[in-house]
């Protein structure tokens, strides 16, 4: 039986946090869209040693209106929510330090916005803009999500990709199914955020 955790990768680079989950070199991650839970919705992230490094778990039903992604220990990590403005929806993700749901009040802050005017393109491209601040205090754009295909790349606000996100495949190009994915991040950069843009966008396409 073929392991779904990645195989180790090396080198790259990033932007600098002072986040516990930054990567010190380019890491390869498994999102598998799964919840170790029985009976549950959510997914699980293994990293390149094949541990579990993160976790949903949707106990009421699949794409509801506020996920939590934790850690192994069941450690609230961002909370992710739903909000509706007029006629569009955006969701927003918010940096629990406490490791609960209970306060997010000045916490960092992330807010996925789509392009409401973009054109289905033959490609499957989209595009999806990343405001981030202190709960809308001083938000500024810094990053997009852009998916062409099946794979969706995470770019900085110079256009550099700092994550992509596509199916997994074994070491002999086979690949495994829609719920299997690698997840490949540059060095210096915040995995557990990047990991919610992920996961924001997937309950924005309602795959979680």
């Amino acid at each position: 039986m073929v392991k779904i955790h990645p195989d180790h990768t090396t080198s790259g680079a990033g932007d600098i946090t002072s986040s516990p989950y930054l990567t010190t070199e380019k890491e390869s991650f498994t999102i598998w869209m799964k919840s170790l839970v029985f009976n549950t919705n959510g997914c699980t992230v293994f990293d390149s040693k094949g541990n579990i490094i993160y976790r949903v778990d949707n106990y009421n039903s699949k794409s509801c209106r506020e996920v939590y992604l934790m850690d192994l220990h069941g450690h609230v990590l961002f909370t992710l929510r739903s909000q509706k403005f007029g006629l569009f929806k955006t969701w927003e993700g918010y940096r629990s330090p406490s490791g609960t749901s209970d306060s997010t009040t000045n916490s960092e802050y992330f807010r996925v916005k789509s392009n409401i005017f973009q054109v289905p393109s033959k490609d499957s491209y989209s595009s999806y803009r990343v405001l981030t601040g202190s709960c809308r205090k001083n938000e500024q754009y810094h990053y997009k999500m852009v998916t062409r295909g099946s794979s969706l790349g995470i770019e900085d606000i110079c256009g550099r990709v700092v994550a992509e996100v596509k199916r997994k495949q074994s070491r002999k190009g086979l690949e495994f199914g829609d719920d299997v994915l690698t997840m490949v991040v540059e060095s210096q950069v915040d995995h557990s955020f990047i990991i919610g843009l992920v996961l924001t966008h997937r309950l924005i396409n309602r795959k979680l």
